[in-house]
């Protein structure tokens, strides 16, 4: 998974970054004269600086993203005067004839289309009355864990600080509001989440991790301009930010708790079928039904438990499946000792596959990725990985649950040549419109992390029957994802039956199963993705070497998927099927 997940568009978006209060009447984006190309990239380039100013980022600022000295007005007139304003760019965008276009601005198109058609979509279910799930959240990532390179970049944060009450506010009134009407988070998902805001209401300003960028500032800003910074910080996070989040801790614990529903199907809100059929296309990008998909999940199933049961014969097992997995969930040969042993493994499989790169991708990217562990606050309930341009975050936490055989697909899927090479791909690749460098679809991203897994068999990565059924573990982790997913919310399934479900199919710890359930039933067809995506890449790359032969090259092959950056699922398709009509061609030679 990714760090930058494409969250319900406005809910998560808007919830975890800076933004002002949006015109009562925004101004309709008009057509731009001159040829198509023009008129297109003057409405994204305008609904772009709309939507940095929108949620107060700083594009010309590092890190990409930065954030302004405010958070968002995330009160419901500021929602729907966002969507009013995206829905008048769409009838702008409706007015540009599309075959007109150049093939890049096409591009440029179905992205910013499918990008606004999210945003709308959100609307008229007010998701912003649920703005957390199982996974994500907005009170959490506010406080950056090093610091700050510049004076104003502290002044900046400074005023984040001073403009968070407010924000929870807002929050919390989005809640109650969500609560009255049933559309929350499921209680089912909720037990010891409480945590990750206890954490930060923390008296002690130097031990709050509010304070950790005050800790070594740079010398390059005077001594008397940082004792000054630092002294209204300790102030901010005594008088300010610890009161605001106990605030949240309370209204959690003594009133969110008690009163979100019970309830489990995405299809039980209000507007339950058309909000769950809104998210699988979001998350997707595909017009899949839920039944269709889930149809598609227990063949998937089916397949991955065959090759399961020859890897099983490989590592030279005689018993049952079920007992296969026992086996591998219980023997303490699978586990690590310390949480460095379990980060050595990971970073040694990142090293191996560097050196098999050369093989697999043309074009390499300059910038490099650390390895850290999970943060404490949120590791007891935080999936295993997460990979991002910066980092690759694994988790530590209770090594019990944390097999070492998982730990190469893991690896490559959140690290290399997983997201955060994918990342760095991005950020060198071709000067495109910053709204393309800075949006991600899950299908796209979420499917090439999960295909980089199975790349781990061409590049010879998983070098034991253990670490091979790790993979296909994963595999099929992916798959039942398909099944439970729409289990719970279309079908109508327990938590129990999905950890049943899960637990039988997997070699999965219990613990890990009972996160990652709670996460599908939180957080509706954001799980889809990975196996929808992973499986269209595979078909293209089947289609490509039947039709290719020996002029195949799977360097050229992964150069198309990764220069396109973020696409639809529909557009990534179109883009192959060029590219194997034109011979399969290196479309990259002028930047190696």
């Amino acid at each position: 998974m990714i760090v930058l997940k494409q969250v319900s568009a406005i809910a998560l978006a808007f919830a975890a970054s800076g933004a002002i209060a949006a015109p009562a009447q925004p101004a309709a984006p008009a057509a731009a004269p001159g040829s198509a190309d023009a008129q297109l990239r003057q409405l994204y380039e305008t609904e772009w600086a709309w939507r940095q100013k929108e949620l107060a980022r700083l594009p010309d600022d590092e890190p990409w993203m930065a954030g302004d000295d405010h958070f968002p007005k995330v009160d419901p007139a500021s929602q729907q005067a966002r969507i009013a304003y995206w829905q008048k760019t769409l009838a702008a965008l409706d007015r540009i004839p599309v075959d007109r276009l150049s093939p890049e601005e096409r591009i440029n198109a179905a992205v910013f289309r499918t990008s606004l058609e999210a945003f709308v979509a959100d609307g008229p279910f007010r998701v912003w009355e649920m703005p957390f799930n199982a996974d994500s959240n907005f009170w959490s990532g506010i406080a950056p864990r090093a610091a700050y390179a510049k004076p104003e970049q502290y002044r900046r944060y400074l005023g984040r600080l001073r403009d968070l009450p407010r924000y929870f506010d807002e929050q919390i009134a989005n809640m109650r509001a969500g609560l009255a009407r049933g559309f929350s988070v499921p209680k089912a998902t909720l037990g010891g989440r409480d945590a990750s805001i206890a954490a930060y209401t923390v008296a002690d300003p130097a031990t709050n991790p509010f304070y950790a960028p005050f800790e070594k500032m740079p010398a390059t800003i005077p001594a008397a301009e940082q004792a000054a910074m630092q002294a209204e910080a300790r102030q901010l996070i005594t008088g300010t930010v610890v009161p605001a989040y106990a605030k949240l801790l309370d209204f959690y614990r003594n009133e969110y708790l008690a009163k979100t529903r019970t309830t489990l199907a995405a299809e039980k809100m209000p507007g339950g079928a058309a909000f769950y059929q809104a998210q699988i296309h979001q998350f997707t990008t595909l017009d899949l039904t839920a039944e269709q998909i889930h149809a598609i999940g227990l063949k998937e199933v089916a397949r991955i438990t065959a090759e399961m049961e020859a890897a099983k014969a490989k590592a030279g097992f005689t018993g049952t499946l079920d007992a296969f997995k026992q086996f591998l969930r219980t023997d303490p040969q699978f586990y690590a000792k310390t949480p460095d042993e379990l980060m050595g493994v990971s970073a040694y499989i990142a090293k191996r596959m560097d050196g098999e790169l050369k093989n697999t991708i043309g074009f390499l990217p300059r910038y490099r990725f650390t390895i850290r562990p999970v943060p404490d606050a949120i590791a007891p309930f935080y999936t295993a990985g997460r990979g991002g341009l910066e980092s690759c975050l694994m988790n530590t936490h209770n090594l019990s649950v944390r097999p070492l055989y998982q730990i190469p697909a893991l690896t490559l899927h959140e690290c290399v040549p997983g997201h955060s090479f994918q990342a760095a791909v991005a950020r060198e690749g071709p000067n495109r419109p910053e709204f393309r460098k800075q949006t991600y679809f899950s299908g796209y991203g979420e499917g090439w992390g999960l295909y980089t897994e199975w790349l781990g068999t061409v590049a010879g990565i998983y070098r034991t029957p253990y670490e091979d059924f790790g993979r296909l573990s994963y595999e099929m982790w992916r798959a039942c994802r398909l099944v439970i997913d729409t289990g719970i919310h279309h079908y109508g399934w327990s938590r129990d039956k999905a950890i049943d479900y899960l637990l039988a199919n997997t070699a999965l710890s219990r613990h890990e199963v009972e996160t990652e359930v709670d996460r599908y039933i939180s957080w509706p067809g954001q799980a889809l993705a990975y196996k929808l995506g992973e499986m269209t890449i595979r078909r293209k790359r089947a289609d490509a070497e039947a039709k290719l032969g020996a002029k195949f090259d799977q360097r050229w092959f992964h150069d198309l998927i990764l220069n396109l950056g973020s696409v639809p699922l529909p557009v990534l398709e179109q883009q192959i099927d060029g590219w194997i009509a034109a011979g399969g061609p290196d479309t990259l030679a002028d930047r190696k």
